[in-house]
């Protein structure tokens, strides 16, 4: 019996564990992954206070240190999948994939988005095979090949300056005439070399035999098509999708209440509509999803999790 589960080991899980450890709260974090969630495959993090100057601060780095204080506190770390959950009885039930069973007084959810999909023909079939959504992961395999990165905002943009660094050529596709990250990621990128924009155009179609070799590109002004083979000496080349996330929520719907896309519904304490049930970071529904938010909520949950928890006793 732990006072507070928290379900994902995210920067969001891993500020909850730490306030709730040094409010002595017995506390358990579940993560299905390795730690740090979404964040924790990001090469490089500039805009989390405290980052470390003129040094390589990766997702990695950061998330390990949060990991490291959670767990000097005291927390405990499982990591399993969570297969069912039932947050309407006293104490919450959570069941692993293992088959244990995990019982606490109150339950936070951080459980995250996961890469949005393009959801075209062939994204599916050649995932893993020229397809990615991961570059700190996959940047490597297409080093002295061309690479498209799909997305407008500062995670595409800061991705494709990464890829860079491995690819002969990097082209960020845009479907809007403009983009959407911050204007020191647009700067930095303009001063890549070997980095290009391709506005106003959306990729429809993604071939390959047996890795990608050639898109089909619509240009979303005129309704154009356009197809892109890869060079003849390459014989391949990477796509690479940043387009947003979803909200990872779906075990718990018919439990917390949600909006139509999946994030759930807190108040400002991260409450959710079931007593000592709260959901933290990228899952709820929140107007800006960033490390430094997902660990100010947990902060929050933590401390109401604190008070609140004690009507139990």
């Amino acid at each position: 019996m732990y006072d507070l589960v928290i379900i994902g080991g995210g920067p969001g899980g891993l500020s909850a564990g730490l306030y709730a450890g040094r409010a002595r709260l017995n506390t358990l974090i579940i993560e299905k992954g390795s730690i740090g969630g979404q964040i924790g495959i990001t090469d490089s993090i500039e805009n989390y206070p405290g980052s470390l100057v003129g040094e390589h601060e990766s997702g990695k780095t950061l998330t390990e240190r949060m990991r490291k204080q959670a767990e000097h506190f005291g927390c405990d770390f499982v990591f399993e999948d969570v297969v069912e959950v039932d947050l309407k009885s006293q104490p919450k039930k959570i069941t692993l994939g293992n088959g244990d069973v995990v019982e606490g007084k109150s339950v936070i959810i951080a459980t995250g988005a996961s890469p949005r999909k393009l959801n075209v023909p062939g994204e599916k079939e050649f995932s893993g095979k020229g397809v990615s959504y991961c570059a700190t992961c996959d940047a490597n395999f297409f080093e002295d090949f061309e690479v498209f990165v799909v997305g407008g905002g500062n995670s595409a943009v800061e991705e494709a300056i990464y890829l860079k660094k491995f690819a002969r050529k990097v082209t960020i596709v845009v479907r809007r005439d403009v983009l959407r990250c911050d204007a020191v990621v647009k700067e930095e990128a303009d001063n890549t070399e070997g980095l290009e924009f391709m506005y106003n155009t959306s990729i429809k179609e993604i071939h390959g035999d047996p890795l990608v070799n050639k898109l089909i590109l619509v240009d979303n002004k005129t309704g154009e098509e356009s197809e892109y083979l890869a060079d003849e000496d390459d014989g391949l080349m990477g796509v690479f999708v940043f387009v947003g996330t979803d909200p990872q929520s779906e075990i718990f719907k018919g439990q917390v209440e949600m909006t139509d896309n999946g994030n759930i519904i807190t108040d400002e304490l991260m409450r959710t509509n079931i007593p000592l049930v709260y959901a933290i970071g990228d899952v709820r529904d929140t107007p800006l999803r960033q490390v430094v938010t997902a660990a100010s909520d947990g902060s929050i949950a933590a401390v109401t999790i604190e008070k609140e928890i004690k009507t139990l006793k």
